[in-house]
């Protein structure tokens, strides 16, 4: 078998393969990650003990597993329809999760969460509207953002600023970069959109007017 034909049965094979049961594992760890943060902070007031250093171990190895699915699928051709869907969500509400958690412990502001989760939403939403016209491919820049804030956010749930004040301010330096890329980055794909929009367009209109008598 060459490889494109592996990788055309790997795209083609159902959920049940190695690098989607670790994207529904990531799934399944958000509730008990959000757990430990609770557990953590009775009446909201964060504990830093044991439960949130709980709560880091699980982000972490959440993080690991997407870098293992992804490679996996790659080596192995085993990339399928479900996996390109769930995967980004499974990102999204792990990320998600972890931000929201903060701003209501009173971690971080609410202005960051808001904003890079408009963003991170948007994006996939606008993805969305113009899968019609064609795919929006993930840029370096999303990369480095993806990167950027997962640091940030394993900064911000490890208990950091109990270890040495001066920790928590480079947790928070390092989710302003991350906030500076996931804007940069958005306004990048929002241009990109807008242009695979525009030329989807005007080959539509082409074909049409080729086809008129």
């Amino acid at each position: 078998m060459t490889s494109t034909e592996a990788n055309s049965s790997g795209s083609s094979s159902g959920i049940w393969n190695l690098p989607n049961i670790l994207t529904m594992l990531r799934i399944a760890l958000v509730p008990f990650f959000v757990w430990f943060l609770v557990a953590d902070a009775p009446g909201l007031d964060s504990q830093n003990g044991i439960w949130r250093w709980a709560a880091a171990l699980t982000f972490a190895v959440a993080i690991y597993t997407d870098k293992l699915d992804g490679d996996i699928a790659r080596s192995r051709g085993l990339i399928t329809n479900f996996g390109k869907i769930a995967d980004p969500i499974a990102d999204k509400l792990l990320t998600g999760s972890a931000l929201v958690m903060l701003s209501v412990l009173s971690e971080l502001p609410w202005w960051i969460t808001i904003l890079i989760l408009v963003r991170e939403w948007g994006i996939t939403a606008l993805r969305f509207f113009v899968i019609r016209y064609g795919v929006i491919p993930a840029s370096r820049g999303g990369k480095l953002k993806t990167v950027v804030q997962t640091v940030a956010i394993l900064l911000y749930v490890i208990p950091l600023a109990s270890l040495a004040p001066w920790l928590g301010v480079v947790a928070f330096l390092v989710m302003l970069a991350a906030v500076a890329i996931t804007v940069w980055t958005g306004v990048q794909y929002v241009v990109e959109a807008l242009k695979l929009r525009a030329s989807g367009r005007r080959a539509a209109s082409q074909r049409v007017q080729g086809e008129m008598p």
